[in-house]
């Protein structure tokens, strides 16, 4: 799909100008979309003209800022400090210092317009340097990493992810150098990967490190402000930016009238297809929206990505067989805990079936204090795969599952929270019984103690 086809046939037709100004104005998007309950980066300062620069108070600057153009394009104008030196200068991401000289100058080619559409007169803001979360830091080049999704009647059809690279400078941003990764819609999980704006690639420049395969964080509730600002804009077409903070989670960075056309190298797919799929629907809420994205641009990926990075996705709940001393295999349903580093079995299994061998004890802190748990070593079978394990034994009787699988016992598969769980009738039979009788119990404590009041 060409620039023109979809000027002419998509967004005129969808975007009053009323909502272009208010996309192409930076300052006025984030105070309406704050104003609307979705999460933006704070604001430490703005410089409307050559006066304001003059009186601006440079020690209330943070060590570490992004300073932007109100009306930039392309990422243009944006400088990012990552923090101070003893001697007051700043640090870009190159390491390169900059002085308040170096600020100064750069606000009055903002302020000139140097960087805005048609090179009008511009504002000049300071706004918060969001922290890279944790699973992105190996892929990007001090930068952080976001999320262009483009939705459409209130659906999001299409989402990359961009990386910032050394040839970017640190920004997330195609025109200069950086990655788009391609992201399936309904699992949040990257595929196809471009450098620039068309050179297809598997790994980050310069690594070993797989590009498709990431599980993006949050990746519902980023599809739900993704509908959400559209419809707070009034834009009936656009590309919505979305950082994820290792503190606060999603933040959304702006909006965008015009989003570039390269995300459909990056998703090998065209954007005419899905928009015509979805043209004159009728979507009444965010949450249908979201399930309409999920159900038709979503899901094809799975077997692609097993056979890419050799892993196997699973979801948050799954089914295992437990291999007692005969061979002999029992099904129960296994919470999937990444936060967990060790597997733990409950005690009452361990007896039923006769597994374990005990070879050793540890001390653990849980909620209820620090106790000493054995650990013993078994094997089990994870979606066809014999995973043998050394696993601590706990009373997990009165909790839901039996069995947690942590993240030692993970290297061989990837975690979709979304992914629907198959179970045999036995295996839900068993856990709909557990939950039953740890619902009586419940409630016989409960009687007991309102009998003892009572009395």
């Amino acid at each position: 799909m060409g620039i023109n086809a979809r000027n002419l046939s998509y967004i005129r037709p969808s975007n009053p100008q009323r909502s272009v100004q208010l996309a192409d104005n930076k300052l006025k998007t984030k105070k309406i979309l704050k104003q609307s309950g979705i999460p933006v980066a704070s604001t430490f300062g703005i410089i409307r003209n050559h006066k304001d620069l003059e009186n601006f108070n440079w020690s209330k600057l943070p060590d570490s800022f992004a300073l932007k153009p109100n009306r930039g394009v392309g990422g243009e104008g944006i400088l990012v400090i990552y923090g101070r030196k003893k001697n007051n200068n700043w640090v870009k991401a190159d390491r390169s210092e900059v002085s308040i000289k170096d600020l100064q100058n750069h606000i009055n080619n903002i302020l000139d317009g140097n960087f805005s559409l048609f090179n009008i007169p511009d504002v000049a803001f300071f706004e918060e340097r969001v922290k890279i979360f944790k699973l992105f830091k190996p892929y990007s080049y001090r930068g952080i990493p976001d999320i262009r999704i483009i939705v459409y009647n209130k659906v999001p059809i299409m989402a990359m992810l961009r990386i910032p690279t050394k040839e970017s400078g640190g920004k997330a941003n195609l025109h200069q150098g950086g990655i788009g990764a391609g992201i399936d819609m309904s699992s949040g999980i990257t595929t196809t990967a471009i450098l620039g704006k068309k050179k297809i690639i598997e790994y980050v420049p310069g690594t070993r490190l797989l590009i498709s395969g990431i599980q993006i964080p949050y990746w519902t509730d980023i599809l739900k402000l993704a509908v959400k600002s559209q419809i707070v804009s009034g834009l009936g077409y656009l590309g919505a930016d979305i950082a994820i903070d290792r503190e606060k989670g999603p933040i959304f960075f702006e909006l965008n009238a015009r989003p570039g056309l390269s995300i459909q190298i990056a998703n090998m797919a065209t954007l005419k297809d899905r928009l015509e799929r979805i043209k004159g629907l009728g979507i009444k809420t965010i949450k249908r929206g979201v399930r309409i994205a999920q159900d038709l641009f979503g899901g094809e990926i799975e077997e692609e990505v097993e056979e890419t990075t050799g892993k196997k996705i699973i979801g948050i709940n799954e089914e295992v067989e437990i291999i007692d001393k005969q061979g002999l295999c029992h099904k129960i349903l296994a919470k999937i805990d990444t936060g967990a580093f060790r597997t733990t079995i409950c005690q009452s299994l361990t007896e039923q079936f006769g597994i374990g061998k005990n070879i050793g004890c540890k001390e653990v802190r849980s909620a209820l204090g620090t106790e000493k748990r054995p650990i013993i070593e078994f094997s089990f079978i994870l979606d066809r795969y014999p995973v043998s394990t050394q696993a601590f034994v706990a009373d997990r009787e009165e909790l839901k599952y039996d069995m947690i699988i942590g993240r030692r016992d993970l290297k061989r598969f990837l975690v979709d929270p979304d992914k629907k769980v198959f179970m045999t009738q036995e295996t839900k039979q068993k856990h709909e019984l557990k939950t039953l009788k740890k619902s009586l119990k419940k409630k016989l404590k409960l009687r007991n103690v309102y009998k003892i009041i009572k009395k």
